[in-house]
């Protein structure tokens, strides 16, 4: 039986060992270096142009936002564009799909006008509409893709079905076409490790919709393959929140973080920024990470959200130098703690100080030595707070969280919710790359 234990044990310790050092060479800023010099010189030697992948999924929302600005992207830079029509998503990668997909919607109706798009859609294509769209775009050259797709996608989304079979008098491709061009293009996402649509792929490195074209416009004007010389991105936000707010009132903003997220990682440095710059009551609930919620994540996903969030954490400031992933024990043993931390008005203190060390220095979180100088650093009495370690009253709180969290359309992490100081008028927003738009709500309602 002992020797049973220990084989668990050792898998176990083996499992962590491996999450971490996987976790720390998706994040790692002289990998990530290397990736890029080690492809420059390749493409380089090998006389290659800058060839840039896009992956367009005519149903998919973000996709309408990115392919109004690949003909920018084309103009601004010495590039071979190689569109990818591709179809549905592997199944492994969307948790919540229903969540998932209202979510989506309501998120680019929102973001669109900041990027000088139009989208008012209030639901997602028919069937026909969609066949239709994937018809036209088939068997497109690269250089009528842009101008064809853009009059195709804004077709679809307005329901413009006589417009699509007018297209498709002109552009049209049999049904075993389009099966074989979608099978194609979702085998070459594949193997560029990715799984969704409106994203860019250019020598290793992957870039998800207009949210990371800034990253891809900075790599390629550091390879000198922009025409201008002018500093300019072709993707801008047009935001209107100013800087700073003050208000004798307050907004409420509900903060849902994980403990091994490195999003929330990222996002706990733009949250502190925020509290200290607009009149807000922040409120934290953390919610359990999403493979202890019993949902896999595949390698290849789990490779772009770290990189990416590693990625983006470099961009303001916030480097992942050496990570501990909380999974299991340690996240358990943290969270215990939390309830009473919070009660004390440090709940927020709490959590960021536990991401830090999971995400910054590599910390064992679960580690009681760890948990004591914490609490101390808060100001807070070790020897009263101890005596919550390891219980499971905090469980229920989190599992309410969530429910909270679930019932805004968001299940992943961070997310946030902005309400009026009475709590009224809730407005739900997912992901550290949005905290502009709580920006925006929130001037809104001060407005």
């Amino acid at each position: 039986m002992f020797e049973f234990i220990r084989n668990i044990l050792a898998r176990r310790t083996f499992a962590y060992k491996a999450r971490n050092k996987a976790m720390n060479m998706f994040s790692s800023y002289e990998n990530f270096k290397t990736i890029r010099e080690n492809q420059e010189a390749k493409r380089q030697k090998e006389n290659r142009p800058h060839e840039v992948l896009y992956f367009h999924k005519v149903d998919d929302p973000y996709s309408h936002l990115t392919i109004q600005y690949i003909d920018k992207l084309i103009n601004g830079y010495e590039i071979i564009l190689r569109p990818i029509l591709v179809g549905e998503e592997n199944p492994v990668t969307v948790h919540e799909p229903d969540l998932y997909s209202a979510y989506c919607l309501e998120d680019v109706k929102r973001i669109a006008p900041f990027y000088n798009v139009s989208f008012e859609a209030s639901s997602y294509p028919q069937k026909n509409l969609i066949s239709l769209a994937n018809s036209i775009l088939c068997n497109l050259e690269a250089d009528q893709f842009t101008d064809i797709a853009k009059q195709v996608s804004t077709a679809l989304w307005q329901g413009q079905e006589e417009k699509l079979k007018e297209l498709n008098e002109l552009y049209n491709a049999t049904d075993i076409e389009v099966s074989k061009k979608l099978n194609s293009g979702n085998e070459i996402r594949n193997n560029c490790d990715y799984y969704f649509g409106s994203a860019f792929y250019y020598e290793k490195e992957l870039y998800w919709g207009v949210d990371r074209l800034n990253h891809l416009e900075t790599r390629l004007a550091e390879l000198g393959a922009k025409r201008t010389t002018d500093n300019e991105f072709i993707c801008n936000l047009n935001t209107t929140a100013p800087k700073e707010l003050s208000s004798d009132d307050k907004i409420n903003l509900t903060f849902y973080p994980s403990l091994n997220s490195p999003y929330t990682f990222v996002s706990a440095k733009k949250v502190k920024e925020l509290i200290k710059d607009y009149p807000i009551n922040l409120i934290t609930k953390p919610v359990l990470p999403m493979l202890m919620r019993m949902m896999t994540i595949p390698t290849f996903k789990a490779k772009y959200i770290i990189s990416d969030a590693a990625r983006e954490g470099r961009k303001y400031g916030y480097e992942m130098k050496s990570i501990y992933s909380p999974i299991g024990k340690p996240a358990r043993l943290a969270y215990s703690l939390f309830p009473i931390i919070d009660n004390l008005g440090k709940g927020f203190e709490y959590i960021d100080g536990l991401l830090k060390a999971s995400f910054q220095d590599g910390i064992n979180i679960g580690d009681e030595e760890f948990l004591k100088t914490l609490i101390n650093e808060l100001g807070l009495d070790w020897d009263k707070i101890k005596k919550d370690l390891n219980t499971k009253k905090w469980k229920k709180e989190l599992n309410d969280n969530c429910d909270e969290m679930y019932s805004g359309n968001c299940w992943g992490v961070p997310s946030f919710k902005v309400t009026n100081s009475d709590g009224s008028e809730p407005y739900y927003v997912w992901g550290q790359d949005r905290m502009w738009l709580l920006k925006e709500e929130i001037h809104r309602r001060f407005s």
